[in-house]
């Protein structure tokens, strides 16, 4: 049996596509050329791609279809073309983190997280832009991704390329990485689906390092159900990083409900609402009430109350300390080579000594303990995503720390620092839209391996909602 390639094939799920895939009706070589004649027509406008592997793809796909048709299918990623952040190692494929020092950079082996990917049949089509170094600011040299809902809009911080690919349907799913929210902040801004797992739960072998304590590598797509997916291939213990667990990883796909009952979830209005845009509040009180409708009691609880700027200066010097240790190589000899931010933030870095380290930790630990108390009484706590998208001027996202402090200030740090501190996994999804047409985003907060819940919830709202059949007109 045949399947004809629909127009909008591209904004299909994944879940959807892989079985015509496993029954041969849709062919992974058709698939894959549909996206990168997607991907030369409409990147050129959005630019979310840093490198397109175009012949590796076209080669993986032929691949992946004889093996298929000699009846060794692999699973729901076989056949399906995904792109991953230009800081996971791709053998002798450029990896650039956005860093003008990394631009000829070619590894020499993969990250563990494309090796799994690519055990499991999926299809490289390349990777994706980000901010410099996986900071705040972007550098001179490399381009700023578009937000597909309207180019003036921010599009996130450093996983702004996953962002855009993913709303755009250049891709059926990304892999990012968030040291502070860089995967909840562009799934808010670009409406789609981003999971932060618990810290360790996905290897950071072959990653470049932002913060090495705080970096966290998770999946984002356009449904639960395919973030959950991708989740359960990249997740595991992996010998090559030490801080990766042992745990097992839950078949999350296989125990996605729509029936809530016996869930508790966590409400603080006050947490929640207090600097939080009105038309995201509104948003965010219909999708309690449909949480509650699907049988999920919810329940009063106390968020510590942080200033999200208060937060940012707790996270900073971990993340500035941190990230100028793995940058040594490159820095200070070649302190010219970096952009204005992430020169600022290795020379924060590079001031500090072991005893101002000991002390940020110190603050860390205390803030993540009034945390984890609060998601302890319940399956998952409801807020924002960090906020509400908002208009960016390209020109101030080159700068300095002074110059970018107009795009930082819009950041509701207090959503998503704490699980960063405390390691613990975080899920956002779309909950709607503004009068404008730009998109609103709600986030379940969860306790350390609580990331099956944080689906189960998310999925429940998902079915009863059809925010996420919402793509932007390109």
């Amino acid at each position: 049996m045949s399947y004809s390639l629909p127009d909008s094939v591209h904004y299909s799920s994944l879940c959807a596509i892989a079985p015509l895939i496993a029954s041969g009706e849709l062919s992974p070589l058709e698939l894959t050329e549909h996206m990168l004649s997607r991907i030369a027509t409409v990147d050129s406008q959005l630019l979310s791609y840093a490198t397109v592997i175009e012949e590796q793809a076209i080669s993986a796909a032929m691949a992946a279809e004889l093996e298929i048709r000699a009846g060794k299918y692999r699973g729901p990623l076989h056949g399906i073309p995904i792109a991953v952040k230009d800081l996971c190692f791709t053998e002798g494929i450029s990896t650039m983190g956005g860093l003008k020092v990394l631009q000829d950079f070619m590894p020499s082996y993969d990250a563990t997280v494309v090796t799994k990917l690519q055990d499991a049949g999926a299809i490289l089509l390349g990777k994706l832009n980000l901010t410099e170094g996986a900071l705040s600011g972007y550098h001179p040299d490399f381009p700023i991704p578009v937000n597909p809902w309207g180019e003036q809009l921010w599009t996130g911080v450093s996983s702004s390329g996953c962002g855009v690919a993913t709303a755009a349907g250049l891709c059926f799913a990304a892999l990012g990485t968030d040291t502070g929210g860089s995967i909840r902040y562009p799934c808010m801004a670009n409406a789609v689906v981003g999971l932060k797992p618990t810290y360790g739960r996905v290897s950071r072998y072959g990653v470049l390092e932002l913060a090495g304590s705080l970096d966290h590598v998770g999946p984002m797509s356009r449904s639960v159900e395919d973030v959950a997916l991708v989740f359960e291939a990249i997740a595991g213990v992996d010998r090559n990083d030490v801080t990766s667990l042992h745990d097992p990883v839950p078949n999350i796909t296989q125990l996605l409900t729509s029936d809530l009952r016996g869930l508790h979830i966590g409400v603080d209005e006050y947490y929640l609402s207090e600097g939080t845009d009105k038309g995201l509040v509104a948003a965010i009180t219909l999708v309690i009430e449909i949480l509650r409708q699907l049988g999920a009691e919810i329940v009063e609880v106390a968020m510590p109350k942080s200033d999200p700027m208060e937060l940012r200066k707790a996270w900073l010097p971990i993340c500035a300390y941190e990230a100028h240790k793995a940058h040594a190589d490159n820095y200070p000899s070649r302190a010219d080579d970096y952009g204005g931010y992430f020169g600022d933030a290795l020379s924060l870095g590079a001031a500090m000594n072991e005893a101002d380290y000991t002390i940020a930790t110190k603050h860390r630990h205390e803030i993540s303990q009034g945390f984890e108390a609060q998601l302890e009484k319940v399956d998952a706590v409801i807020c924002p995503s960090g906020g509400t998208v908002f208009a960016a001027e390209k020109e101030l996202q080159y700068g300095d720390m002074e110059t970018l402090k107009p795009i930082i200030q819009h950041f509701q740090g207090q959503f998503t620092i704490p699980a960063n501190l405390a390691g613990t996994p975080a899920l956002t999804l779309p909950c709607g839209f503004s009068e404008e047409g730009h998109p609103y985003a709600v986030q379940f907060l969860g306790s350390r391996l609580q990331e099956l819940k944080l689906c189960q919830i998310a999925y429940a709202y998902e079915q009863a909602t059809d925010w996420h059949q919402r793509h932007p007109d390109l």
